[in-house]
């Protein structure tokens, strides 16, 4: 039976201190200001007995990775010579995890990462080859991945993510994070917003019996979700009223994940457009957008992919004439080749989408469950979502980009971007239901249609207020 997910006013919130206790690897959180000094007793209650070693980049080190590295040693903790990265193209690629992993191989110090998305993905994937934990020092709000279990990292030409331990401890200042770029804010605020959609996408699953949804996961993403995204022009000013409830929503999405060993809680139809620009190697300026930056307008965009969703009449759907549309496996397969043809990642697509692939008699059972218990799971995403305009509104005030032009997107290229992102990944969204439903094209005619508000034949500038 499905899980009823309470509205979010029901959602119990829970402290740090709660969702910490539900975290299979992280021991220890420190949220606050003037907290890096904490941290050689943080070390040493963690690892006791044994040497560290600092992995930074050139300018992570400089904004924090010479203090720890300086108070390490002040305080009698024996410290490698610190590792740093100096490509400056360095990326989350798995030729940079072997670079660190080569280098831890030769001595047993503890690894103390100390940076941002980046870092802590590279750092956590070869600490974990290695057979070692490590301690992480967060430099930005700026993405949810710090106590995530898994590690994203580019392998092969795809975006993957590797099964690995989040750290055994995280320390965030928020003296440091407040001082880091407004645009990493805005990118870690927007990455926080996605849990709204991804609890939709939850709902959804959950409500057809496809995933059920983890109470404790969702409260621990849900609870306080409201309240860590409550001022995004405080966030971007750098206020710490604003940048601590931001901070630890990004941290608690991170436990969820360690609680449920997987990404569901926190991740996803618009994790997926983000995934899939990112197997594009997708750059715009000659740089690649940020993570959070490309899920921020991915999520707008599922966003009012949902406003449009909520208006049709899944209860008056005509079953069997879905049924009769559902290709089998071979005749869906050969169209993947056909979509991702000349991609470094057309395997990927076509065993994901084999993966998620149901049955003529599944897919009408699912879709009996769906006609007759749309008004309720309606009623549920309705609690679950934020109007597109005050979604909008939000990542506007934060500074993170709300236009797919701003990202280097173009309008036909997302809508295309929803058919696409569909086959790269086997979690059940928002996207599976149009699949299945049919209404894929015709949901899509009223986001990007003559006269909608993302036309496909106009410029960003020309878009209408939603």
């Amino acid at each position: 039976m499905p899980t009823a997910a309470p509205t979010p006013a029901a959602v119990p919130k829970l402290t740090v201190a709660d969702a910490l206790s539900s975290a299979r690897e992280t021991r220890a959180l420190l949220v606050g200001r003037n907290v890096l000094a904490a941290t050689p007793r943080i070390f040493a209650g963690h690892f006791p007995g044994a040497r560290a070693v600092v992995v930074a980049d050139q300018e992570t080190f400089a904004i924090a990775g010479k203090a720890v590295d300086e108070a390490l040693t002040g305080t009698g903790i024996a410290c490698i010579h610190p590792f740093l990265f100096t490509d400056p193209a360095l990326f989350a690629e798995f030729r940079f995890v072997e670079q660190l992993e080569a280098s831890l191989r030769t001595h047993d110090a503890i690894p103390v990462a100390v940076g941002s998305g980046t870092i802590n993905d590279l750092v956590k994937l070869a600490a974990y080859r290695t057979g070692r934990s490590y301690l992480c020092i967060a430099t930005a709000a700026s993405m949810d991945g710090y106590t995530a279990f898994g590690a994203s990292i580019t392998f092969h030409g795809a975006k993957q993510t590797f099964n690995c331990p989040a750290p055994r401890a995280v320390i965030a200042d928020i003296d440091i994070i407040g001082r880091a770029p407004a645009d990493m804010t805005a990118s870690g605020y927007a990455d926080l917003s996605a849990k709204i959609t991804a609890g939709a996408d939850w709902i959804l699953a959950d409500a057809l019996g496809v995933e059920a949804i983890d109470p404790r996961a969702w409260a621990i993403v849900q609870g306080g979700l409201r309240d860590s995204l409550a001022d995004p022009a405080g966030a971007r000013a750098g206020r710490e009223s604003a940048l601590r409830p931001l901070v630890e929503g990004l941290m608690l999405g991170g436990f969820a994940m360690q609680w449920s060993k997987t990404s569901r809680p926190a991740s996803g139809a618009e994790h997926q457009f983000s995934h899939l620009w990112d197997m594009e190697h997708h750059t715009h300026q000659s740089t690649a957008p940020s993570h959070g930056f490309k899920v921020g307008v991915a999520t707008l965009a599922v966003t009012r992919f949902y406003e449009a969703l909520l208006a049709h009449p899944f209860d008056k759907i005509e079953i069997e004439s879905c049924v009769e549309r559902w290709p089998d496996i071979a005749t869906l397969e050969a169209r993947v080749r056909e979509m991702f043809a000349g991609t470094d990642f057309v395997e990927t697509a076509v065993t994901e989408t084999r993966a998620k692939h149901i049955t003529r008699d599944a897919l009408r059972g699912q879709l009996e469950e769906l006609r007759a218990g749309w008004p309720e799971i309606r009623s549920r995403l309705h609690s679950q979502l934020l109007s597109p305009a005050e979604m909008k509104r939000r990542l506007d005030l934060v500074g993170a980009p709300t236009e797919p032009e701003q990202i280097g997107i173009s309008r036909a290229r997302l809508r295309d971007s929803f058919a696409r992102a569909y086959h790269i990944r086997r979690r059940f969204t928002v996207l599976d239901l149009a699949v299945r439903t049919g209404t894929l094209d015709p949901l899509l005619d009223r986001l990007f249609g003559s006269g909608a508000v993302w036309d496909a034949r106009k410029t960003g500038s020309e878009t209408p207020s939603p």
